[in-house]
């Protein structure tokens, strides 16, 4: 155990991603927000796009707390999941000053569950805790030989592998390994830290199957209100985007049709179609282009604004 210890860390002072900005701190909210919004999105786009655009205009838990919802939303825009939003603004609101240290506490917290919590008590506070994210549960699958193992059995052996002396680069190590080498097809063994002593690398891909999603279709029908060069809005109260806005829906009149688009949605794929409106829709808020990009709407709406843009 402690030589493979040894190997996981050497491999990631030489191979990890130690360029992640997250990494670089010891700010516990700044990695708190690396977190959330690492949960349903790409690295790369984090990296490069949210996460510094976020802390800049919300550089502290007190400052994020003393902000409307609504500017919170905006500058999530374009991320998806609003919830995590939500929840984050929540959790400011309830913890001004900092995060609490201990996991037990961190849980009551909105949003929080049991890999966020313990990613902060790994990556912030430096505790002896083990990570469980998708791409450690894949090596740890591997790499004890574990198939139809419950969840707390991968929590338990996760937790009995970390490495005291060292537990948050170990599990840095283990999230980067997952995500660089043991990849859910192809991994590339030879190239592993781990492949001595790995019991699942002569059948990888036995550890990774999984369902096939099943998507659901959706139509959406959208209508486009304008006036002296502003477009009007609704605060949204469905299900999928509520607290955003979003143009009014509508009926579908053929004579009308102004533009069409596919958008993704967590399960569902949806079919949206714009249609010109005669009327103006009550209580709308009117607000130019310019203005309603950078707005608190979804990633749906902002492809709505491009279409229409397109059309017009």
């Amino acid at each position: 155990m402690k030589q493979a210890q040894n190997s996981l860390l050497k491999w990631y002072e030489n191979f990890g991603r130690h360029e992640l900005p997250w990494r670089n701190t010891d700010d516990v909210y700044h990695i708190y927000v690396s977190e959330i919004m690492l949960q349903q999105t790409q690295v790369k786009r984090v990296m490069e796009e949210y996460y510094p655009q976020f802390l800049q205009k919300f550089p502290t838990l007190k400052s994020l707390a003393s902000s409307k919802e609504e500017t919170v939303l905006a500058a999530w825009s374009g991320l998806g999941y609003y919830s995590r939003a939500r929840n984050l603004h929540a959790t400011a609101r309830l913890c001004q000053n900092t995060l609490p240290t201990t996991q037990k506490e961190l849980l009551k917290l909105p949003g929080i569950g049991r890999y966020t919590a313990s990613a902060i008590c790994s990556f912030a506070y430096h505790q002896n805790v083990g990570v469980v994210d998708t791409n450690i549960e894949r090596v740890i699958k591997r790499y004890f030989g574990l198939l139809g193992e419950s969840v707390e059995t991968l929590w338990k052996k996760a937790e009995s592998f970390v490495n005291p002396a060292q537990p948050t680069l170990h599990n840095q190590a283990l999230m980067d390994l997952g995500s660089l080498v043991c990849l859910p097809n192809n991994p590339n063994c030879q190239t592993c830290p781990l492949q001595l002593t790995c019991k699942g690398k002569t059948e990888p891909e036995l550890y990774t199957q999984k369902k096939k999603t099943v998507y659901e279709a959706m139509e959406l029908f959208y209508g486009v209100a304008l006036r002296e060069g502003k477009i009007a809005l609704l605060l949204s109260e469905g299900p999928m985007y509520k607290g955003l806005l979003e143009l009014p829906s509508v009926e579908p009149i053929e004579e009308n049709f102004i533009a069409q688009f596919k958008h993704s949605y967590t399960k569902y794929r949806l079919h949206v179609r714009l249609f010109l409106l005669e009327d103006a829709p009550q209580n709308g808020l009117w607000l130019s282009l310019d203005e309603a990009k950078t707005a608190h709407i979804s990633s749906l709406s902002a492809k709505a604004l491009e279409c229409i843009k397109d059309s017009m």
